[in-house]
């Protein structure tokens, strides 16, 4: 049996810096058992993979991004003996299809995507674990769907108002890597900086590749930049490269900010939080996230005070670093104690 190496329980984790490699507190790599396309639209076709135990407890893991894709790192955050472990390309990213399509690509319709999934599974209800944007789809589908849902793991959180796109796009996270910040602003000419995200909007949905390559390498490498408490120039080197995966989040990514979410108020996630509040839930915040800042997850938790967050006080955003990562299996870890 593969067993988790975490040995402090949750409470443990704001007062136990962790400065160990991720790799000590995930699990160990493995391949799906299973893997397919599904049809969601007639545009869209969808890839998803099933590993771990195929009796397992289930649980649904949701990119972020949007645009972001899976890859077989997400699979080790749960213990594969005791999980049934799922998840999904979102439309147009990873290896579903048409990459980086934004027909018919809008919040509703991932939720849609996801209960179809679950339904082509045969599942009756199953755990979701979301980060970043995965957190916002996260919630959107736990308020949507409140019944299909044992628990929430969530991290790093993306309540997707406006501040919170102002603050990482146009003013606010600049103040603190204005290195990184002057490549994304100079990119866009001085009459348009008003407004970067549909500055960029507009370069990303040109008719021109050349025009959308070289926006959405400059859009996805200042998020690349700013992800983590530490960056190495491996890291940046490695995502510079992937065109393919830089297109995809970019156009993705800034198509649903320039829609807001698609929702129909700034605040509809904690407006609608008390139709969740039964559900248990973690909550997973790197206390110098700079993508998404602590407070949106701060409001959260003051709004569904019932839901548990742990502040990882040496961590930024990614969910590779070292504390959240172990925070993450900590809380997929007791919840797979519950049973199903």
């Amino acid at each position: 049996m593969v067993m988790s190496q975490n040995s402090l329980t949750l409470e443990d984790l704001t007062m136990h810096p962790n400065q160990q490699d991720p790799q000590t507190w995930m699990y160990p790599p493995i391949e799906p058992y299973h893997s397919g396309m599904l049809s969601a639209s007639p545009v869209h076709s969808l890839y998803f993979e099933e590993s771990g135990n195929p009796q397992g407890k289930p649980v649904i893991f949701m990119h972020g991004g949007p645009g972001g894709g899976t890859s077989g790192d997400d699979r080790r955050y749960f213990n594969p003996n005791l999980y049934r472990i799922i998840l999904m390309d979102q439309r147009g990213s990873g290896k579903s299809k048409p990459m980086a399509n934004l027909e018919e690509n809008t919040t509703w319709h991932l939720i849609e995507d996801f209960e179809k999934l679950r339904m082509h599974l045969g599942i009756a209800n199953w755990q979701v674990f979301g980060g970043s944007w995965g957190c916002t789809i996260a919630l959107t589908y736990a308020i949507t769907h409140p019944t299909r849902v044992t628990e929430l793991v969530l991290r790093g959180v993306f309540l997707l108002r406006k501040k919170e796109i102002d603050w990482y796009y146009q003013h606010g996270a600049s103040e603190i890597y204005p290195d990184a910040w002057e490549s994304y602003l100079n990119h866009i000419p001085k009459e348009e900086r008003g407004d970067l995200v549909k500055a960029y909007h507009k370069r990303l949905t040109s008719p021109d590749p050349a025009t959308q390559a070289s926006a959405a390498k400059t859009w996805t490498m200042w998020e690349m930049s700013t992800s983590r408490l530490y960056t190495t120039p491996e890291f940046i080197a490695a995502v510079e490269k992937d065109s393919d995966f830089l297109l995809k989040f970019a156009r993705i990514e800034c198509h649903y900010f320039i829609n807001h979410g698609f929702f129909k108020e700034d605040n509809w996630l904690i407006d609608h939080i008390e139709k969740i509040r039964d559900i248990p839930a973690v909550i997973v915040q790197g206390r110098y996230d700079v993508v998404c800042p602590m407070v949106s997850a701060w409001d959260l938790h003051r709004a569904w005070p019932e839901a548990k967050l742990k502040v990882i006080p040496d961590a930024g955003h990614s969910s590779r670093e070292p504390g959240i990562a172990r925070a993450l299996v900590s809380a997929t870890d007791s919840f797979a104690a519950l049973g199903r």
